[in-house]
């Protein structure tokens, strides 16, 4: 079954009311080009932090994971299946921090959720942390979500694809490097690394990854884009490049990942016996 993939590159703020009213042209350009899956960023709803210093003087509206925003989430989403970021209200077991999590919906409902597992420098201390990466079943097949710097791991991607997963959305507020910034966003050290990331993770697990971001500036913070969809083989099928939009590519999703593993691969050749225990 060929599928066409919509990845965003877009900026999202405190405003929710603005944030919907993003999605919603968003929406309407993935369905103009006959999409069957829309990804958007991390953060989507609500905005993510305005600095990764641990001193930002705000912080994103906590949602609820079954609350109005995902109910309103899954109207807009109608035939689609989108995959969204936010903030997810604490509970006992976070000690009252919220979550940064991401859900996938049609307009039937809720289809997979994730919270994100590793933080990058001080966002510990705004986000309890999530335990798990799990697959789960989708109009468009087997997929699985991570959030930004969860793609950094490994790992990762590869629970995701042990678990059957042959579609990986991974949405990301990703800025580009605090030190010596490069002039050219495009230039910018955290910007290939974003990039390697993505071709990395599709190659080695021999899966369509398709990769969502925060664009644009917000806060103390400069995004950078670079939304993308990639092949089972590693090979960017389209990009945003640093800019606002959305990336567009259609796949056979089955036939690719069939053929990428026919002669090598990686899963079926690991010598999972040959690897030590990781100690924590």
């Amino acid at each position: 079954m060929t599928v066409t993939f919509a990845a965003a590159a877009e900026g999202f703020v405190r405003d929710l009311d603005e944030d919907f009213r993003r999605i919603e042209k968003l929406v309407g350009r993935a369905r103009e080009a006959g999409a069957d899956l829309l990804a958007l960023p991390e953060a989507a709803l609500g905005g993510y932090l305005s600095s990764l210093d641990g001193d930002h003087d705000d912080s994103p509206p906590q949602l609820d994971g079954d609350g109005p925003e995902i109910r309103r989430l899954i109207d807009l989403a109608g035939d689609l299946v989108v995959t969204a970021g936010y903030c997810e209200r604490g509970d006992d077991a976070s000690g009252g921090l919220p979550y940064n999590s991401c859900v996938a919906v049609t307009g039937d409902g809720v289809l997979g959720r994730h919270r994100k597992v590793h933080q990058p420098l001080s966002e510990h201390y705004s986000y309890a942390a999530g335990d798990r990466f799990a697959a789960f079943d989708t109009p468009i097949g087997r997929m699985g979500m991570m959030i930004c710097y969860d793609k950094a791991f490994p790992e990762a991607a590869r629970a995701l694809a042990v678990d059957g997963a042959r579609v990986v959305v991974c949405m990301s507020a990703w800025p580009s490097s605090r030190t010596n910034a490069a002039p050219v966003l495009a230039d910018d050290r955290w910007t290939r690394r974003f990039d390697l990331f993505d071709r990395a993770r599709a190659l080695e697990n021999q899966i369509v990854w398709v990769s969502a971001n925060q664009a644009g500036e917000f806060g103390s913070m400069r995004l950078v884009a670079s939304a993308k969809i990639v092949d089972p083989g590693g090979e960017v099928l389209a990009t945003t490049g640093t800019e606002a939009g959305l990336a567009v590519a259609s796949i056979d999703v089955d036939d690719a990942v069939d053929s990428a593993r026919r002669f090598m691969g990686h899963l079926r050749d690991r010598r999972q016996g040959s690897y030590a225990p990781v100690p924590a």
